[in-house]
């Protein structure tokens, strides 16, 4: 893979496809440019395609001093910059969808597009019937910082992919090769849950984000998820909301086609990529 310097600490990412216009993905917690391997190629088929590793992930470089979201966004503005892909289409899951959401506040220039699928920005929640179930996810996501506090990287990403991500049963049912990417990458999440803005995002600061934007959630996903997104939609003035029948927090992973035909068809509605 390629290694560029951005901010000071190398990234590595990949970018190939066709040549409509570029599309960057940004993985969230835990993953790294693999993340996308399974609707790459048909993205790729449309746009020309940036994965990459966020810093403290896998081949790219992590430093030694606390990060945070606004790093990430920080990254992702330099990296698309470097490379001379402005404006792009942008496609951030989970974490990566905070991080973009950072971005499209602050540099609002460097988008053709927006989309976001659920986003834990549970700062935004203070709805009574969102409360008893982001306690619940507030206590798993405590345990799960509290092994990585006490070194067992491995069982607290099985914890968190186990009540968190993807179910009971699942840790089992990856790949080896998988286990061992989320083991490897614990303690850049133990990293991004010490930064105190993680769960924040101003959503003022939106309004003047103009470009197309798709905000999702799965309805087999955690129930304050709807209500996350419903709410930046409201403060973003082209955005809409789709609810992902039968998917879940990772859909690139768990439904990828689907998913991939879903976010080609949409940035094709946008006036750009090659014909579908």
């Amino acid at each position: 893979m390629p290694l560029a310097q951005i901010n000071g600490t190398k990234i590595h990412y990949r970018l190939e496809g066709a040549s409509g216009d570029p599309l960057v993905l940004v993985h969230g917690s835990w993953g790294d440019h693999h993340s996308w391997d399974r609707v790459f190629p048909h993205l790729a088929e449309f746009f020309r395609v940036l994965s990459y590793d966020r810093r403290g992930h896998s081949l790219s470089e992590r430093p030694d001093t606390q990060g945070s979201v606004d790093e990430d966004a920080a990254d992702l503005a330099g990296l698309i910059e470097h490379l001379d892909l402005a404006q792009a289409h942008i496609l951030g899951n989970s974490f990566g969808g905070s991080i973009s959401l950072r971005l499209a506040a602050q540099r609002p220039e460097l988008f053709l597009s927006l989309t976001v699928h659920e986003p834990p920005l549970f700062g935004l929640l203070d709805d009574p019937d969102s409360k008893e179930t982001l306690e619940v996810s507030k206590k798993r996501t405590g345990a799960v910082v509290e092994l990585l506090e006490n070194n067992e990287p491995e069982e607290g990403a099985r914890l968190f992919m186990e009540t968190i991500a993807f179910g009971p049963g699942s840790w089992i049912r990856f790949t080896r090769e998988n286990r061992k990417l989320f083991t490897d990458n614990a303690l850049t999440f133990l990293d991004e849950m010490r930064d105190p803005e993680w769960p924040l995002l101003d959503l003022d600061l939106l309004s003047a984000f103009n470009a197309p934007t798709l905000l999702s959630a799965g309805d087999q996903s955690e129930p304050f998820f709807p209500t996350i997104v419903a709410k930046i939609a409201a403060a973003i003035p082209k955005a809409s909301l789709k609810t992902l029948e039968g998917m879940g927090h990772v859909p690139h992973l768990s439904d990828a086609r689907q998913y991939a035909e879903m976010i080609a068809s949409f940035l094709q509605e946008t006036g750009s990529g090659n014909d579908l």
